[in-house]
């Protein structure tokens, strides 16, 4: 794991010298912390969704992210057509297929948007085994099983579209159908407040703007969860708080080597 934990360090580094300018369609409750957390990293937010404006704000963006979070009509209309354009253009983009399963929009959306082929899938289990074709869909945005019961799932849908599949939960999981690796870092209080998840693939973005999609899930993962560590045993409130500012101070080498991998 040493190797891993200096391309993890050093893709830290790396996205918070090069400052990325991240195009993110993500839903209204939580564009807020997405924003946010991605100016305390380093990387620089552009969130736009409609049909009218995103399709062209994405050509000057170094990395996009297609959540599918509280969903708009706007979302609807210009989310495909926006990872159109990333794709042609070579844009490293991360699918967050946010509540897939029983919603019948966002899910045959997610599924067009899996075909034109992300750099990295980010989402929970149930969300991973919905989008590989079997499994119970979750509970709205919630899990109903844990990310190893998606494993073979995820190998399977990263080898078939040639992406990184990273499945969040207690344990995260992340695939490139070749190489896995599981991230057990992370204060529990994460999961009790709105948007980690979401800002969890706008890191993934950030990153995928400086590293290998594979190298990009892992430093993104391990700077949440090292950060999110580092503010101590807060109530959700003033955790959310608190992780924007660890997220701002936590350094390339403490997230190298202070994640915890197997």
């Amino acid at each position: 794991m040493s190797d891993l934990r200096a391309e993890v360090t050093a893709a830290v580094a790396a996205m918070r010298a090069a400052s990325p300018l991240v195009h993110g369609a993500t839903g209204s409750v939580t564009r807020a912390i997405v924003a946010d957390g991605l100016l305390a990293v380093g990387a620089r937010p552009m969130l736009t969704e409609t049909v009218d404006e995103a399709p062209t704000l994405v050509t000057v963006a170094d990395a996009f992210l297609a959540n599918l979070g509280s969903l708009s009509s706007d979302g609807r209309a210009g989310l495909l057509p926006t990872a159109e354009v990333a794709a042609e253009r070579g844009t490293p983009w991360v699918l967050d297929p946010t509540a897939i399963g029983l919603a019948p929009v966002r899910t045959p959306l997610a599924l067009e948007l899996l075909a034109l082929g992300p750099s990295i899938v980010r989402g929970n289990a149930s969300e991973v085994l919905v989008l590989a074709g079997g499994g119970q869909p979750g509970r709205g945005a919630d899990s109903t099983v844990a990310p190893d019961a998606a494993a073979e799932a995820a190998h399977s849908l990263a080898a078939a579209h040639g992406c990184v599949v990273a499945v969040s939960g207690a344990v995260d999981l992340v695939t490139d159908g070749r190489q896995s690796v599981r991230i057990a870092s992370g204060a529990p209080v994460l999961t009790r407040v709105t948007g980690t998840g979401c800002l969890l693939g706008a890191l993934s973005a950030a990153h995928a703007a400086v590293a290998a999609p594979f190298v990009a899930a892992v430093a993104a993962t391990a700077l949440l969860t090292v950060a999110s560590e580092r503010v101590g045993g807060l109530g959700p409130g003033s955790f959310r708080v608190g992780l924007l500012d660890a997220l701002d101070a936590v350094t390339p080498t403490e997230v190298g080597s202070g994640v915890r991998l197997t």
